[in-house]
C-alpha cells in the first residue's frame, strides 16, 4: 500500500486533455511602433504599407487589423523595400546587398507573410568563374520596371545590373557599365573623373523601356533599354542626392548635397543639356545641408507639389529633422523631433490619369509615423488608428482593464475626440486601407493604460490587433513647473523663417522627472481612477463629460509618523497650483494626496464602493477617504536600519553597490554554514513527502526545490510597500465579515486592517459625518522574509472576490460568504494559502527550483475551455525573473503549465509585464512596442486578414518556390515557425478553425523555445515598470550561487510558516 502511495504515476490523461483545452501559449501580435525603422514602401494599388527595421524585421500594414510580420534570417538592416504593385509581393534589400522576395500567401482564407526567394550576390567586384556573370559591388538603389518582373540594381561602382524578379537571377548581357555611359558624355565633362555610385534610378510611368539614372557626380542619363543608348544627358556639377521624374516625363527635378534642387526640361534643346531651367537653394544663401530626397507631384490646378527632406541652413538649423512641402508660394517646413527615414505621397498611379493629385503625405520617422492630409487647407495631420508611438514619453507603468462597460467606453472615446477635433470638411481619413480584417468583433472591450515619464496616462483600445489611442490624461497642469516659461522663451526666439511647424507627438524629454506616473488604478463602473507619481503625489480623478473650473483639495499624509532619526535626502514635493483651474472634458482631479516624505509611490489600490484609496511608498502606507477628503490611516514600515529608503532615487548607485555587497556577504555566510546543513538527498525526500500531501492530481512536481535562504531583517529597502488590497471578508471572527485592507512589504510582512465604513447617503457622493475607522486585525511575518508580491482573498468556493460594484450590480456571481474564506499570499519565493480568520497555513508551493527563480508578476486569471463554453477555471499566473510563465490551480496551488516567455536577460521586459483577467499579457520588447501573448487556448487576439492580390504568373510562382524551411516568426521573439496567424504546421491555428486535427503536445510538458527578440537584444529602455535592485542582482548573478545554495540546505529553513504577531 505504501509502495503504491509513493509511486509517481504518469500524467492523468483526463487532466492532460483538460489542460490542452484550457491552456496554450502564443505570442500573437506586436503593438506599437516598430523599433529602429530603416526602410519604407507603399503599394498604391493594394493600399498597403511596409516598414523594415534595423533588426531585419518586415511589417506590412493595411486597414486597422490587417498586419503581416516577417523576419529575415540574418539580423541585417533593411535598407530598401519595393512592392510589386498589386501582387502582394515585396522585394527587400539588406545592408549586406542581399535581396529577398516576400509573398503574402493565403491558407484557408487567411493570409500570412513568408519569404519565397533570396539572392546573395558575390561580394567582390570582378567575375565569378562559376557563372561567368559580373559580380555586384554594394547595391545602392533598386528600381522595379516592367510591372515588377524586372529590377534594375544600381551599384557603388556605377554599374546597373538587371534582375529577373520572379526567380531573383541576374540577366546576362544587359548590364550597363559606367564606361558605356561615358561614351555619350562630352570629353570636357569626363576629365578623368569617375561618375561615382548610382544614387537614383527612376522609371517612366508610360514608357517602361526608359530609365533615368542619376550618378553621384551629378550626371543624369535617360537610358533606353531597348536601343541600348542614351536618349538624353544632363550634365550636373553638384553632388547628386535624389532625382524625381515628373509624371508626364517632360520634367526632371534633382536634389543635391549643397541644399539646392534643379529642374531640368527633357524635351527642350539639344542633348547633352548643361544648364537646368530652374536651380534654387530654398533655404539659402548660407551653406545648407543636403536635400536627401525630393518628390514632384503635379496637380490639375497647375500648383504643383515639391516635397523634400533636409536642406536646412547648416549653421542655424542643421540639427533639425525637417520635411518641406512647397506648393506655388506656400512653403511649410515640417519640424519633427526624430530623424526622417523616408516618405511617400498617396496619389493617382493609373497611367490614364494626367495628374498625380496627391491626397496625403506619409513621413516615416525614427520614432513615429506622421500622415498629413494634402487635400484639406492647412494640411492637418491625420490621426493614426495604429502605429502610435507608445513611447512619446517613456513608459513607466502599465495596467489592463478588461470588460469595460459600453457607457464608459463611449465617454472615454468622446473625451479623446474632443482633445483632437477633426476638420469640418471630413476629408481627413487614414489613406492606408488595404486588405480585409477577418477577425470577429471582440466580445468585450479592453483598455490598456500606460503611465509616462511626463505625467501623462494614455488610454489604448487593446480589444483587437490594432492598438488604437483613445484618450490622453495629463497631470502636469495641476502642478507648478517651469515648462511654460521655457516654451514661451523658445517661441519668442523663433524667427518667421524658415516657416517651421511642429508635427508629431514624440517628445522624449520630461519637464520634471517628479511628474512621472508610477501606478494607475481605474474603477470601470464609477469612472473613477487613481494616478500616483514619483514625488509621492496621489491623484483621485473622476470622468466628466463637460469642461469645468474647479479647485483641487490637497491633503498631506506623513508616513513617518514623526519617527526620529530619519531625514529625507531625496527630491522635493511638487507644488500644486492654487485656486480654480480649468479642466477639459475627461478625467478631472477631485483630490490630491501628498505623501511625506515625497518618495515614489510603489503600490496603490482603489475601492470606489467604499470611497477609499490606499497607497504605499518605501516608507509606509496610508488610507484616504476621498469622499470626506480626510486621511484614515498612516503606517510606517521602515526598519531602524532602513536608511537607504531616505536617500531617494538619486542615490541608486549607492544602493546598487550596497545591495551587491550584501549579496556577496550572504554567499560567504552560506559557504561557512554549509557544513552544518543537510544534504541534497534529504531535500528530495522532503519534497517527495510534500508532493504526496498535495493530492493525487498533483501530476507535476519540481524534482529539486532549493530551501529558501532567510533574508536579513536589516536588508535595505525592507519597508517598501509592494502590494495593497481591499476585500470584504472574515478577519475578526468567523461569523462577521466586513471591509478589510491588506498591505504587503518588501520584508515579507503582511498587515491586515479591519475597516468600519459608514454607508453613504442614498443618491449622494458624500458619506455621513462619521469617519472611516481602521483597526489592525492581523500581522503576518513570513519567515523567509521574501517580498510580498500580491495578496488575494478567496471565497468559500475558492474563487477570487469580485471587483467593487460587480456583485452589488449583478455583474458577477456573488461571492460565497457562508464557507470559510482564505487568503492567498504570493511572495517572490513561494505561494501560500491561509485560512481566515485564524490565518493558519493551508497550502503552499515553493517556486524556488534549482534555477533559483523568483516571482516578479502574479495575477489571478480566468481560463475558458475551447471544448465547452460553460467551463472555466480560475488560476494563478506568475512570471519569474527567468522570464518563464507558470500557471497554478487555485486554491490547490498545483502546477498546471509553464512556458518560456521572455528572455531572462530582458530585465525591462520582465518588469513591464502585465497580465489580463482572461489569460493574456503584455510586455515591452522595445521602448515603443508591446508584445502580446496568450496563455489561454480560447482567448487569443491575433491577426486574421486577407489581401485581394492578382498574380500575373501563377505557374512561375509555383515552379520557382524553393522547399519551405522553418521560418522565424514575429519580428521580436514570437516562438516557433508561425508567421502572421499561422501555426507551426502552416495551417491556421487549430483553436480558431473547426475540423483541424493538428496534434498538440500536452502543455504541461511543453515549453516552447522562443526566438530571441531581434529588437530587444540591443535595447535598453529608459524606464519601464519597477526595475528593482533585485532585478539587477538576478541579471548579474551567476549559476554558481544557485548551485552553492542548492548544496547548503537547511531543515529549519524549510518551515517557512508565518509568525502571527497580531
Amino acid at each position: 500500500m505504501m509502495k503504491f502511495r509513493f509511486r509517481r504515476q504518469g500524467a492523468d490523461p483526463q487532466r492532460e486533455k483538460l489542460k490542452q483545452e484550457l491552456f496554450a501559449f502564443h505570442k500573437t501580435v506586436e503593438h506599437g511602433f516598430p523599433n529602429q525603422p530603416s526602410a519604407l514602401a507603399f503599394d498604391p494599388e493594394l493600399r498597403i504599407m511596409a516598414i523594415g527595421t534595423r533588426s531585419g524585421a518586415v511589417k506590412i500594414y493595411g486597414a486597422p487589423g490587417v498586419e503581416f510580420t516577417g523576419l529575415h534570417r540574418d539580423a541585417a538592416t533593411v535598407t530598401q523595400m519595393h512592392f510589386l504593385p498589386g501582387q502582394g509581393r515585396l522585394l527587400t534589400l539588406l545592408d549586406d546587398s542581399s535581396l529577398h522576395l516576400w509573398e503574402v500567401v493565403h491558407h484557408n482564407g487567411c493570409a500570412h507573410l513568408e519569404e519565397a526567394l533570396h539572392h546573395q550576390p558575390p561580394s567582390r567586384p570582378g567575375f565569378d568563374g562559376a557563372s561567368g556573370l559580373p559580380s555586384l559591388a554594394r547595391i545602392t538603389v533598386v528600381l522595379l520596371v516592367a510591372a515588377g518582373d524586372l529590377a534594375a540594381l544600381g551599384t557603388e561602382g556605377g554599374s546597373v545590373f538587371f534582375l529577373d524578379v520572379p526567380t531573383l537571377t541576374l540577366l546576362e548581357g544587359q548590364t550597363l557599365g559606367p564606361d558605356e555611359v561615358l561614351r555619350s558624355v562630352p570629353d570636357d565633362y569626363r576629365c578623368g573623373k569617375a561618375l561615382g555610385p548610382v544614387e537614383s534610378l527612376q522609371g517612366h510611368l508610360r514608357d517602361p523601356t526608359k530609365i533615368l539614372i542619376g550618378y553621384s557626380r551629378g550626371l543624369l542619363v535617360i537610358w533606353n533599354r531597348a536601343a541600348r543608348c542614351a536618349d538624353r544627358i544632363f550634365l550636373g556639377n553638384q553632388q547628386l542626392e535624389s532625382v524625381c521624374w515628373e509624371r508626364s516625363g517632360r520634367t526632371l527635378v534633382s536634389s543635391h548635397s549643397d541644399g539646392s534642387y534643379a529642374v531640368w526640361a527633357t524635351d527642350a534643346g539639344d542633348s547633352p543639356t548643361t544648364q537646368p531651367t530652374v536651380a534654387t537653394t530654398p533655404y539659402g544663401p548660407f551653406p545648407c545641408k543636403a536635400i536627401s530626397k525630393i518628390l514632384w507631384r503635379n496637380c490639375a490646378s497647375g500648383e504643383h507639389f515639391i516635397v523634400f527632406s533636409g536642406g536646412m541652413p547648416r549653421a542655424s538649423y542643421g540639427d533639425r529633422h525637417c520635411v518641406s512641402v512647397l506648393q506655388a508660394e506656400t512653403l511649410v517646413t515640417l519640424d519633427f523631433t526624430s530623424r526622417v527615414i523616408d516618405f511617400f505621397t498617396v496619389h493617382s498611379t493609373r497611367p490614364e490619369d494626367e495628374f498625380d493629385e496627391p491626397q496625403a503625405l506619409a513621413v516615416l520617422l525614427e520614432e513615429e509615423l506622421v500622415v498629413l492630409d494634402l487635400q484639406t487647407p492647412g494640411w492637418p495631420a491625420v490621426p493614426a488608428p495604429y502605429l502610435a508611438p507608445l513611447h512619446s514619453s517613456a513608459i513607466t507603468c502599465s495596467a489592463h482593464v478588461a470588460n469595460v462597460p459600453a457607457k464608459l467606453w463611449a465617454r472615454i472615446v468622446s473625451a479623446g475626440e474632443q482633445q483632437n477635433p477633426q476638420p469640418a470638411s471630413g476629408a481627413s481619413s487614414w489613406p492606408i486601407t488595404g486588405g480585409r480584417n477577418l477577425a470577429q468583433e471582440p466580445a468585450q472591450r479592453g483598455l490598456l493604460l500606460t503611465g509616462h515619464e511626463d505625467g501623462t496616462v494614455r488610454f489604448w483600445d487593446a480589444s483587437g490587433v490594432a492598438l488604437r489611442p483613445l484618450y490622453k490624461l495629463s497631470t502636469a497642469g495641476l502642478f507648478q513647473t517651469d515648462c511654460e516659461h521655457a516654451d514661451s522663451l523658445a517661441q519668442a526666439a523663433e524667427d518667421d523663417w524658415p516657416p517651421f511647424r511642429k508635427v508629431g507627438c514624440f517628445d522624449p524629454y520630461s519637464d520634471d522627472p517628479r511628474l512621472g506616473v508610477q501606478k494607475v488604478a481605474l474603477c470601470k463602473y464609477t469612472a473613477q481612477m487613481v494616478v500616483a507619481g514619483t514625488a509621492g503625489q496621489v491623484l483621485v480623478l473622476e470622468l466628466s463629460d463637460e469642461p469645468s473650473d474647479q479647485a483641487v483639495g490637497v491633503a498631506s499624509v506623513d508616513l513617518l509618523q514623526d519617527r526620529e532619526g530619519f531625514t529625507w535626502k531625496g527630491h522635493e514635493r511638487l507644488s500644486p497650483r492654487t485656486g480654480p483651474l480649468p479642466w477639459p472634458a475627461g478625467f478631472q482631479p477631485r483630490a490630491l494626496v501628498q505623501c511625506l516624505p515625497p518618495a515614489a509611490v510603489t503600490a496603490v489600490t482603489l475601492h470606489a464602493e467604499w470611497g477609499l484609496v490606499a497607497f504605499g511608498t518605501s516608507h509606509g502606507f496610508g488610507l484616504f477617504d476621498y469622499l470626506r477628503r480626510s486621511p484614515v490611516l498612516a503606517r510606517c514600515t521602515l526598519h531602524p536600519n532602513d536608511s537607504l529608503a531616505m536617500e531617494g532615487p538619486l542615490s541608486r548607485v549607492k544602493s546598487l553597490k550596497k545591495s551587491l555587497r550584501q549579496s556577496f556577504r550572504r554567499i560567504r555566510k552560506s559557504r561557512v554554514s554549509g557544513k552544518k546543513r543537510l544534504t541534497a538527498a534529504s531535500s528530495k525526500e522532503a519534497n517527495a513527502q510534500l508532493a504526496e500531501q498535495a493530492g493525487p492530481h498533483d501530476v507535476e512536481v519540481t524534482p529539486v526545490q532549493r530551501r529558501i535562504e532567510p533574508r536579513s531583517a536589516d536588508d535595505s529597502l525592507s519597508g517598501v510597500v509592494r502590494c495593497l488590497y481591499f476585500a470584504d471578508t472574515f478577519l475578526r471572527d468567523a461569523a462577521h465579515h466586513g471591509p478589510t485592507m491588506w498591505a504587503g512589504t518588501n520584508s515579507g510582512s503582511v498587515f491586515a486592517y479591519a475597516l468600519e465604513v459608514p454607508a453613504a447617503v442614498a443618491n449622494s457622493d458624500r458619506r455621513p459625518e462619521r469617519a472611516v475607522e481602521a483597526v489592525l486585525g492581523k500581522e503576518v511575518q513570513l519567515m523567509h522574509r521574501a517580498p510580498v508580491v500580491a495578496v488575494a482573498v478567496l471565497d468559500g468556493r475558492g474563487r477570487p472576490l469580485p471587483e467593487p460594484y460587480e456583485a452589488s450590480r449583478d455583474l458577477a456571481q456573488a461571492p460565497d460568504m457562508q464557507g470559510g474564506h482564505a487568503v492567498l499570499i504570493a511572495s517572490e519565493e513561494q505561494f501560500k494559502v491561509f485560512t481566515l480568520p485564524k490565518v493558519s497555513a493551508k497550502t503552499k508551493f515553493k517556486l524556488t527550483a534549482h534555477e533559483g527563480c523568483r516571482v516578479r508578476k502574479v495575477a489571478l486569471a480566468t481560463f475558458a475551455s475551447v471544448a465547452c463554453e460553460d467551463y472555466a477555471e480560475t488560476c494563478l499566473a506568475c512570471l519569474t525573473n527567468l522570464g518563464d510563465v507558470h500557471v497554478f490551480s487555485v486554491p490547490g496551488l498545483r502546477p498546471q503549465v509553464h512556458y518560456a516567455c521572455i528572455r531572462k536577460e530582458d530585465i525591462s521586459g520582465i518588469a513591464s509585464c502585465v497580465f489580463t483577467r482572461h489569460g493574456q499579457g503584455f510586455y515591452l520588447i522595445s521602448p515603443s512596442e508591446f508584445e502580446r501573448f496568450s496563455l489561454s487556448a480560447r482567448n487569443i487576439t491575433e491577426p486574421l486578414c486577407s489581401l485581394d492580390i492578382s498574380w500575373p504568373r501563377d505557374a512561375m510562382r509555383a515552379s520557382y518556390r524553393p522547399q519551405e524551411s522553418p521560418k522565424l516568426s514575429q519580428a521580436n521573439g514570437t516562438p516557433g515557425v508561425v508567421l502572421g496567424p499561422q501555426s507551426r504546421s502552416g495551417s491556421p491555428d487549430p483553436t480558431r478553425s473547426e475540423g483541424t486535427d493538428t496534434p498538440e503536445l500536452p502543455e504541461a510538458t511543453l515549453s516552447p523555445t522562443s526566438v530571441d527578440s531581434a529588437t530587444s537584444a540591443d535595447t535598453t529602455l529608459d524606464t519601464t515598470g519597477d526595475v528593482t535592485v533585485e532585478d539587477v542582482k538576478d541579471f548579474l548573478g551567476s549559476s554558481e550561487e544557485s548551485e552553492k545554495n542548492l548544496r547548503n540546505l537547511s531543515e529549519d529553513e524549510a518551515r517557512a510558516c508565518p509568525i502571527l504577531i497580531g
